[in-house]
């Protein structure tokens, strides 16, 4: 059963850039390494959103426009914390 609703979490931002999607979250919501998912960063002064696949370990790689972005407001990222909310992608077929 893939994510229906919207979840919220913090959490650091670690090497390559990757974030790891907690492991209770992905239980509870039974988060599938296939379902394409809307990631939205939402920090003081930075809001930006992009879509991304899970790895089978549990981590997001997040763009590197987006870390750039985040690099205007915070220049050094490591450890830094981040507030994800990851969606569904309302995918239709025909």
């Amino acid at each position: 059963m893939p994510l229906t609703d919207t979840v919220s979490f913090k959490t650091q931002l670690y090497h390559d850039n990757r974030f790891q999607v907690p492991k209770l979250v992905r239980w509870e919501y039974k988060l599938e390494t296939s379902q394409p998912l809307n990631v939205e960063i939402c920090n003081p002064g930075f809001q930006e959103s992009f879509l991304a696949k899970m790895r089978k370990d549990g981590r997001i790689t997040v763009p590197a426009l987006m870390v750039a972005l985040l690099k205007q407001t915070e220049p050094d990222l490591k450890g830094y914390v981040l507030e994800i909310t990851l969606r569904a992608l309302d995918v239709v077929e025909d």
